[in-house]
């Protein structure tokens, strides 16, 4: 079984900077993706990241393109999301979420992912 579990959250102020971690168990299967996902309270699940695990280019949404960069420790299984230049709107539960099949078209869909971290609250004030 395939579990996750994030840390690295915390309060900064706008401007600051966060590096979040998912760390992965139970999965050798060393291929696939990892996506990264926010929520606000009463707000929708919002897609980040994606990287391919393994190497290879990442993928941002337009709201954090060139303030977060995705980045992975293959030999520790984990996968870390740098948050620099944070904003007020930046702020909510950050979410990793893993998929285990080597191709996807759908990055920013929840549905694409088989299993989710639990995740940790990144709040900037």
């Amino acid at each position: 079984h395939v579990q996750l579990v994030e840390s690295g959250g915390g309060s900064v102020q706008p401007g600051g900077s966060l590096n979040l971690s998912c760390v992965i168990t139970g999965d050798t299967y060393g291929r696939g993706y990892v996506g990264w996902f926010r929520q606000a309270p009463g707000k929708e699940r919002e897609w980040v990241a994606l990287t391919s695990i393994g190497g290879g280019a990442s993928k941002y949404s337009d709201s954090v393109k060139g303030r977060f960069i995705d980045s992975q420790d293959n030999e520790k299984n984990t996968v870390f999301l740098q948050m620099n230049s944070l904003k007020s709107e930046d702020s909510g539960m950050y979410f990793c979420a893993r998929r285990l099949r080597t191709h996807i078209t759908y990055w920013e869909l929840p549905t694409s992912y088989e299993y989710w971290g639990q995740g940790t609250q990144v709040t900037v004030s």
